[in-house]
């Protein structure tokens, strides 16, 4: 299969000539990149912005648990994207990241041109949505109730720090977790006399990961 043929697999090209897909690679300020396999193609921490379609090879997304545990968000393959949705926002620090499974060529492409005209309002939103759902799974995927406290903590710690304010009260944080109030109650209470953390209402401070 060549080129042209695996860029139509995706939803961004499909259906195009090969003259209008070479102006869309120009659109989008597509450049070629070739890694072996176990390179990286993101890090966390790293600014996210340029998006990736893969040509050949095979690419992993990852994401690393508060116990260091590698999790699979997702294996991209030809035709297929990462990062689209981190890069739109013009993310600063990319909460994932990416390697190459086996010898791999991608372009790496701009999202500046999905940012104009007047569909750019409602794709932003809709990307935002998209990521907050996927930071819920992160947290919701975990088995124990301390877990997903903690996993849901270092979301918003790498936002604005040790020292954060939740958008929740004791309710609705139940809620948003799926569990009981008292049992997150008991939770914090033993996590705060571990000295993990420290709270006073929804103002909660993370002193020390377990």
């Amino acid at each position: 299969m060549n080129e042209r043929d695996v860029l139509r697999q995706s939803p961004l090209f499909r259906g195009m000539t090969d003259e209008e897909i070479s102006f869309e690679l120009r659109l989008y300020q597509a450049h070629r990149r070739a890694y072996a396999k176990g390179d990286s193609l993101l890090r966390v921490g790293d600014p996210v912005k340029r998006f990736a379609i893969v040509l050949s090879g095979g690419v992993q997304v990852m994401s690393d648990d508060i116990d260091g545990h590698h999790m699979i968000m997702a294996t991209v393959q030809p035709g297929q994207t990462f990062a689209e949705s981190l890069c739109f926002r013009m993310a600063d620090e990319s909460p994932v990241y990416a390697e190459a499974i086996m010898n791999t060529e991608v372009y790496w492409l701009s999202a500046d041109a999905l940012r104009e005209g007047p569909a750019a309002r409602f794709l932003s939103m809709l990307t935002a949505k998209t990521l907050s759902m996927n930071e819920r799974i992160r947290v919701l995927s975990k088995l124990t109730l301390r877990d997903k406290l903690m996993t849901l903590f270092m979301l918003y710690m790498r936002q604005q720090g040790p020292v954060f304010d939740l958008p929740f009260d004791r309710e609705s944080l139940a809620a948003y977790l799926g569990v009981n109030r008292s049992a997150l109650s008991r939770e914090m209470s033993r996590m705060r006399e571990e000295g993990l953390i420290d709270y006073r209402k929804n103002h909660i401070e993370v002193r020390r990961k377990p």
